[in-house]
C-alpha cells in the first residue's frame, strides 16, 4: 500500500529545524503484515526526546529510517498467528517486545527482552527484514515501531489493546511517556506513602512521573527543571514545590534538602543530562536512591565517590520503559486514568500535521513544548 511517513535521511543537522527540515515527509511503499505482525492505522503519535535525540545525532540510528515510537491506532490486517487481535480493535504502540522465552520474560521483567535488540539495531522487524521502502528501495523502521507515518507494521508484541472509549491523543502518551514516567516512580524505585521525591526534568516523562509520585503518596513531592510554565503544570499534576535547575547543582541540590530537611529519598533522573544526574546525586539523604530513566548521550560519563555511596547507603540504578510489563501495567495505568488519578490529557500542549513536524520538533528542543500530538491524517 501507499502511504505518507516521516523519513529521517540525515543525523546532527542544524538548528532551527523548521528550517534545515531533517524529517522528509514522503510517499512510501507499505508491505502488509507478516508472521505474527499487525497493520496499524496511526491516529496519534506523541513527538518525543528520544525521537529528538536520533535527529541531534545523540543516538545514532540505522537510516533511512521512519522514526516515532509512542503512538496509538487502529488494527486494519493481521497477519497469520495473530489470533488475538481483530481488525478494528484500538492498541497502543510500545517500543519494547518481548519474546516470552527467555530468562528476562520468564523472570518478569519482559521490558529487558533481548530478543528484539540485534533486530532494532538493524533497523528491521522481529520477523527479519523490513515492510518499508521508497521507489524499490528498503527503508529502516526505527524502534521496530516507525509511527511517524499513516501505517505502521509491527509486531504483535509491540502492542496493547485498549479500551474503544480512550481517545487516541491520549492513548498515545500511554506508551512511552506514561509508563516510562509512571512505572520508574511506581515499580523501579517503589516508592511508598510519605517518602520524599524530587523527580529532574519536568518533560512528559518527567511529568508522568509527578504524577506517578502523587499517586503513591510521596511528600512532599518535587519537581526540578529550567522553564517556569513546566514547574506551575507540575504543582497541578501534584508536585508540592519546584526547584529551578538553572542556579547550578550546588544551589539546586541545597534547595531540595531545605525543602526536605536533608534531601530525599527518591532522586528520579529524567532529564537525560549529566548535570541533571550530579544534582540528583547530591540531593539525596542517607539511604537515598538516584532512579536513571532519562537516556544521556551514549559517551556521557558520571564521577562519583565509592567511599560516600558505603558510608551514606546511596543507590544509582536504571530503569527502562518504567520496569513495566506492558500487558499488565498498562491496564492498571489506564484504569487510573479513567478515575481521574493520571490526567494525561494535561501533557499534550499541540497538534499537528505531518507536515508541521519539523516546526514540532524544534518546538520540543527549544523547550516550549511537552507532548505534541502528531495526526498523520491530517
Amino acid at each position: 500500500m501507499k502511504m505518507r511517513g516521516a523519513v529521517l535521511y540525515e543525523q546532527g543537522l542544524a538548528r532551527p529545524y523548521g528550517t534545515s527540515n531533517p524529517l522528509v515527509i514522503e510517499e512510501l511503499d507499505l508491505d502488509g503484515p507478516q508472521q505474527n505482525e499487525v497493520l496499524v492505522e496511526i491516529r496519534a503519535a506523541g513527538l518525543c526526546h528520544s525521537d529528538l535525540s536520533t535527529i541531534e545525532g545523540i543516538r545514532t540510528r540505522p537510516l533511512p529510517a521512519v522514526l516515532g515510537h509512542e503512538a496509538a491506532g487502529i488494527v486494519r490486517e493481521v497477519g497469520p498467528g495473530v489470533t488475538d487481535l481483530k481488525e478494528g480493535d484500538h492498541v497502543v504502540l510500545i517500543f519494547v517486545m518481548s519474546c516470552g522465552k527467555c530468562f528476562e520474560c520468564q523472570s518478569g521483567r519482559s521490558h529487558l527482552c533481548g530478543a528484539s535488540f540485534e533486530s532494532k539495531m538493524k533497523g528491521e522487524l522481529v520477523g527479519g527484514g523490513r515492510r518499508l521502502s521508497l521507489k524499490g528501495k528498503p527503508i529502516n523502521h526505527a524502534g521496530g515501531v516507525s509511527c511517524f507515518a499513516e501505517y505502521a507494521v509491527l509486531d504483535r508484541s509491540s502492542m496493547v489493546k485498549l479500551p474503544s472509549d480512550i481517545s487516541f491523543d491520549d492513548a498515545a502518551l500511554f506508551g512511552c511517556a506514561v509508563i516510562t514516567g509512571v512505572g520508574a516512580v511506581i515499580n523501579t524505585a517503589n516508592v511508598q506513602p510519605g517518602e520524599t521525591v524530587a523527580v529532574f526534568g519536568l518533560g512528559g516523562v518527567g511529568l508522568s512521573a509527578i504524577m506517578g509520585a502523587k499517586l503513591a503518596g510521596a511528600e512532599p513531592i518535587i519537581g526540578v527543571d529550567l522553564r517556569a510554565e513546566k514547574m506551575t503544570l507540575a504543582k497541578s499534576l501534584g508536585a508540592h514545590a519546584t526547584v529551578n535547575a538553572g542556579e547550578g547543582t550546588e544551589r539546586t541540590a541545597a534547595a531540595i534538602k531545605d525543602l526536605t530537611s536533608g534531601g530525599v529519598l527518591h532522586a528520579i533522573e529524567l532529564s537525560g543530562t549529566v548535570k541533571g544526574l550530579e544534582a540528583a546525586y547530591a540531593s539525596l539523604r542517607a539511604g537515598g536512591t538516584v532512579t536513571i530513566a532519562g537516556l544521556t548521550p551514549a559517551d556521557a560519563t558520571f564521577e562519583i565517590s565509592p567511599y560516600m555511596m558505603a558510608a551514606k547507603e546511596f543507590r544509582l540504578q536504571g530503569c527502562y520503559m518504567g520496569s513495566c510489563s506492558a500487558p499488565d501495567d498498562m491496564p492498571k495505568f489506564v484504569d487510573y486514568y479513567r478515575e481521574g488519578k493520571l490526567p494525561v490529557d494535561q501533557l499534550r500542549t499541540d497538534e499537528l500535521g505531518l507536515d508541521g513536524i519539523n516546526e514540532g520538533f524544534e518546538r520540543l528542543a527549544d523547550g516550549s513544548a511537552i507532548r505534541q500530538i502528531l495526526k498523520p491524517h491530517g
